[in-house]
C-alpha cells in the first residue's frame, strides 16, 4: 500500500518516511505554491532516501490567501496550519494513507483530534504521524543516526517549509517581514544518507 508523505527534505519528514517504509510503498509529496519554484534541495534530500518524489503546487490564489493571513494573524501559525490541512487534503485525494512529520512538541503544524477524524471520514483515508509520540531529542539522536544533516535558521536553509516563497511575496508588497516570524526557529536539511550497521 502506498503512503503520501509530505516532505519538506528535512530531518523530521525524513524520519518519517524511513519508519514508514517498513510497511507502505512511500511517496514523498513537496508543495509548492508556484509550479517554477524550484526546490533542488529538496529533490536531492529525496533521491539520497530513495523514495519517489513529486512536486505539486497548491490552487492559484492560495499563497495570496496566506500572506494575507500573517499580515492579518501578524504571526504565521495560522497560515502554516492552513497549508498543511490543505497538503494533507490534497495528498488524501490520491493515497489511502496519508503522513507527515509532526512530532509529539510541535505546536504548528497540528491537527486536532476532531480534525484528524474529519481528514479520515472525508477522504476515506488513515492519517499516520510517525513520530507524535517522540520528543525533539530522541527525533534528534534517531535522524543524526541514519542522515547527514545541515541545520540552520529559517531561510538560510533551502528546505521546504513554505517560507521563501511566502517570504518572497511579503517583499512583493513591500511587508517587512522579519517581525511577522519567530526569531531563532533552527530549520535542517538532509544532506546525504548514511550507511547504518545493523548491531
Amino acid at each position: 500500500m502506498k503512503a503520501g508523505v509530505l516532505y519538506s527534505g528535512g530531518k523530521d519528514s525524513s524520519l518519517a518516511a524511513t519508519l514508514l517504509a517498513r510497511d507502505y510503498d512511500v511517496e514523498l509529496l513537496t508543495f509548492v505554491f508556484n509550479e517554477n519554484h524550484a526546490v533542488p534541495s529538496i529533490e536531492a534530500a529525496a533521491k539520497e532516501l530513495g523514495f519517489p518524489w513529486k512536486k505539486l503546487t497548491f490552487a492559484p490564489g492560495f499563497l495570496d490567501e496566506v500572506v494575507n493571513m500573517i499580515v492579518q494573524d501578524g504571526h504565521p501559525a495560522n497560515a502554516i496550519n492552513e497549508i498543511h490541512r490543505r497538503s494533507l487534503g490534497a495528498a488524501a485525494q490520491e493515497y489511502e494513507v496519508v503522513a507527515d512529520g509532526t512530532r509529539r512538541d510541535d505546536r504548528v503544524p497540528m491537527r486536532t483530534h476532531a480534525e484528524v477524524q474529519s481528514l479520515e471520514m472525508k477522504y476515506g483515508v488513515s492519517y499516520v504521524r510517525p513520530l507524535l509520540g517522540i520528543g525533539k531529542t530522541e527525533i534528534i539522536r534517531l535522524a543524526e543516526k541514519f542522515y547527514e544533516i545541515a541545520y540552520g535558521e529559517t531561510g538560510t536553509i533551502p528546505n521546504g517549509d513554505y517560507e521563501s516563497e511566502i517570504r518572497t511575496e511579503l517583499i512583493r508588497r513591500g511587508i517587512d517581514y522579519v517581525p511577522l516570524f519567530p526569531k531563532n526557529h533552527e530549520q535542517s536539511l538532509v544532506i546525504r544518507k548514511k550507511v547504518v550497521n545493523k548491531p
